[in-house]
């Protein structure tokens, strides 16, 4: 691959909501490709604290009725329940050829602090996204709904030490999707010292 290539999947890189799919599957080894691409992240002492559980077919709707239900179950104890966020919990998922529930999963020795893990993650959920842009599939983190909850995480096989970050949104995109990306100049964020 040349470097413009590679300049050019980075910056195509973008967030495609469900709304934008076009219901078509996208194809399992695509998936899997992503996930496999994902264990490459970098992570400090090989801890590999990334977890992944893929839901597709009928496991969407399995994902969807425990999110409802999870939601409605521990807002209803706080007072915060919200009829709308609940059907949107129910349905939402339908929308995505498949769902990504991700995970990090602590290090048992705690040899390296919390930060150090979750970074290691969200580097390998960026080369789920760069993978999926590599093949022309539309993803999207959501970091909503239940993933605060401390009752969703034995549902993900995830531990007490354990955090669920998000779901990744997986289908096909509608065409001509490009948005008017822009960046702020990099000379703005950065001090170069020689």
């Amino acid at each position: 691959m040349k470097p413009a290539e590679f300049n050019e999947i980075i910056r195509s890189r973008q967030s495609i909501f469900p709304k934008d799919y076009t219901g078509e599957k996208v194809d399992d080894a695509i998936v899997r490709q992503m996930l496999e691409n994902a264990t490459w992240a970098p992570s400090h002492k090989l801890t590999e604290p990334w977890r992944f559980i893929v839901f597709s077919g009928e496991g969407l709707k399995t994902l969807a009725d425990f999110q409802s239900e999870c939601y409605k179950r521990a807002t209803l104890a706080s007072g915060n329940f919200d009829e709308k966020k609940y059907e949107g919990l129910k349905t939402k998922p339908l929308e995505s050829s498949h769902i990504i529930a991700v995970g990090m999963k602590r290090d048992a020795k705690k040899g390296l602090p919390e930060w150090e893990e979750l970074g290691a993650v969200f580097c390998a959920i960026e080369n789920i996204y760069l993978t999926a842009t590599a093949y022309g599939v539309g993803c999207y983190l959501s970091t909503g709904g239940i993933v605060p909850f401390k009752e969703a995480k034995v549902f993900f096989d995830l531990g007490e030490e354990d955090q669920l970050l998000g779901f990744i949104h997986v289908g096909v995109p509608k065409k001509n999707l490009h948005h008017n990306r822009k960046r702020k100049p990099v000379e703005e964020k950065m001090i170069w010292i020689s």
